[in-house]
């Protein structure tokens, strides 16, 4: 009998423990899933692959916050989208509700990597900013436990333009929005979406791309340094040090407004 007691204590801490909060910075780590779906956009004609990372544990009545992710340029790679698992797999489990959106597809043209970068990428940016559009269309329709009104944009190098470009066409539809060493789209100067960027060790972002000091101070958008974190190391490339490292920002820029 005493033997059953504990077990059902066990059990019932572990269940409390995987249950959302006001604050979801109070979740235990907790079992995730990982659905692989394609979404098709007819009008476009555009097939869009996105990992979908969610916890197993929750109550019908939970909202979870909606993290999008953008990844980095990768020659059209098609299992691109998965190589930030370690930001999607520890924010699902702490309570929030990750889509990782695959932007290339190996039948798209190579990016062009020689050319003025505002000129010759601006169609794959703009791109990138309807397939987030249609994934964020598409998860209201399909996923009624989301919270539409916490919406996180995340996206490193080339998906951070995407994502910053989003945030110039849509701020009303998000509500931060962080890349990893964005380089080549200007940041949005504005108190809402919240912004923020961390910036690698190795690489420098384009002239204007970031604010003054001035306007991080006016607009709070924060500008973070990091050290000994390279540019191509922001993905599951890179170290558990330098994983560890980024979660804990983000945790700390997702929570903190």
């Amino acid at each position: 009998m005493i033997r059953f007691l504990s077990y059902f204590f066990l059990g019932f801490i572990f269940f409390i423990s995987c249950q959302t909060s006001t604050s979801q910075t109070k979740w235990t780590d907790c079992s995730i899933k990982l659905e692989k779906t394609i979404y098709r956009d007819t009008v476009r004609n555009r097939l869009i692959p996105v990992g979908l990372y969610a916890p197993t544990k929750q109550l019908p009545t939970d909202k979870l916050p909606l993290i999008i992710i953008s990844h980095g340029y990768n020659e059209n790679r098609p299992d691109s989208y998965l190589s930030y698992s370690f930001i999607a797999k520890e924010f699902a489990s702490k309570g929030y509700f990750v889509a990782s959106i695959q932007h290339e597809l190996p039948t798209d043209s190579l990016l062009d990597l020689k050319g003025v970068a505002q000129l010759v990428r601006k169609s794959n940016w703009e791109r990138g900013v309807e397939n987030i559009l249609f994934v964020m269309k598409t998860l209201q329709t399909s996923h009624s436990n989301i919270d539409f009104a916490n919406v996180t944009l995340i996206g490193h190098s080339n998906g951070g333009d995407m994502s910053m470009l989003f945030g110039q066409k849509h701020p009303d539809l998000v509500k931060r929005i962080i890349s990893l060493d964005n380089r080549r789209v200007e940041l949005p100067r504005t108190n809402s979406p919240r912004i923020a960027t961390l910036r690698s060790s190795d690489q420098q972002a384009d002239a204007e791309v970031l604010p003054t000091i001035e306007e991080q101070e006016r607009f709070n958008i924060k500008v973070i340094q990091c050290k000994d974190l390279p540019h191509s190391n922001m993905s599951d490339k890179g170290t558990k040090k330098q994983q560890k490292t980024i979660n804990s920002l983000l945790l700390k820029l997702i929570t903190s407004s």
